[in-house]
């Protein structure tokens, strides 16, 4: 019987991200917060994971935030849900706090509820980054899995490894980020 863990959609995209960052001599943190760790669990099934992690935070509250990303008091009150400006700020904190070459960023509302009428406080909707010592690359997006919750956690984790991939093919191709 195979595996439920990584989620098979996840699967692909591991090997992908794993074998670049390896053969290069490269690293990623993760900074998540709606997927609740599946980001770095799913890099973690990867034998040999020691070799490209560099550790992982799940940033679910401001207050965690506050902890262990950097953020202040004056963040917290001005938090607008989750948005470019704020997984852009996440990465770049958690990758030099890390040390590491990339850190890959996820917020996003799954739902099943919402918590307010703006397109990035209702369910599905997703904020990603990546950074890297040559800049951020972000991204907004929604699922349309209609407010599934752990459908949209599995989502965002795909979501942000399919960046991260984007990211890492690009700068094998020279392009600059």
């Amino acid at each position: 019987m195979a595996s439920a863990f990584p989620p098979s959609s996840i699967r692909p995209l591991l090997k992908e991200v794993t074998s670049l960052l390896t053969s290069r001599n490269e690293s990623i943190s993760i900074a998540e917060t709606a997927a609740g760790g599946i980001i770095s669990a799913s890099l973690l099934s990867v034998p040999g994971a020691s070799k490209f992690y560099r550790g992982g935070l799940t940033l679910y509250t401001l207050e965690s935030r506050i902890q262990f990303a950097g953020w202040t008091e004056e963040n917290k009150k001005n938090y607008n849900g989750p948005n470019a400006e704020v997984v852009s700020g996440l990465a770049k904190n958690v990758r030099q706090r890390l040390g590491s070459t990339y850190c890959l960023c996820e917020s996003g509302t799954a739902g099943p509820g919402g918590s307010g009428t703006t397109p990035n406080r209702k369910p599905d909707f997703v904020a990603l980054a990546v950074a890297s010592e040559d800049g951020v690359v972000t991204e907004e997006t929604t699922t349309g899995t209609n407010g599934d919750r752990e459908k949209n956690m599995v989502e965002f984790a795909r979501l942000g490894l399919e960046l991260l991939k984007r990211v890492l093919v690009e700068k094998a191709e020279g392009a600059k980020i």
